[in-house]
């Protein structure tokens, strides 16, 4: 379970928290710990909020900067090892490491592609759009795909 609160509030379940909730407690400035174990800590800045789109799907992407660690890497000092090891030949664990995450892993590279497929999944998940199969071929029954 991962939880958001204020600077210095106490925890809301990231299941329930709303934005408004959050904006309204943490006047726009939140943390979010994600993965117990590993102690992932995000401060996120909600810099402004607009109306929806009614012609428009969400959740969205708007922007993305730089690919998400590997799960289970061991948290910040686990990733920043990761980085080293497979960018370095000479490093102990290089080949432990590239096989482990296998090869080819750019941390520059933020997936824009992968990001909006599970977004799609997620929207879908939650009635917000038509399986991507569905919209193409007008039909409303997902299942039908």
């Amino acid at each position: 379970m991962s939880w958001v609160g204020g600077l210095s509030d106490s925890p809301l379940n990231v299941k329930s928290a709303t934005l408004a909730q959050l904006r309204d407690r943490a006047r726009g400035k939140f943390k979010y710990w994600y993965d117990f174990g590993d102690d992932w800590f995000h401060t996120i800045t909600l810099e402004k909020l607009i109306p929806a789109d009614p012609d428009t799907a969400y959740p969205r992407l708007i922007a993305a900067r730089g690919r998400c660690p590997p799960e289970d890497v061991g948290g910040p000092w686990g990733y920043a090892e990761y980085l080293a090891a497979i960018a370095d030949p000479t490093h102990d664990r290089h080949e432990e490491l590239i096989d482990w995450g296998g090869p080819g892993f750019d941390p520059h590279d933020a997936d824009e592609a992968g990001i909006c497929k599970r977004l799609d999944r997620l929207a879908v998940r939650f009635g917000k759009r038509k399986p991507k199969a569905a919209r193409l071929r007008g039909k409303a029954d997902p299942a039908a795909d």
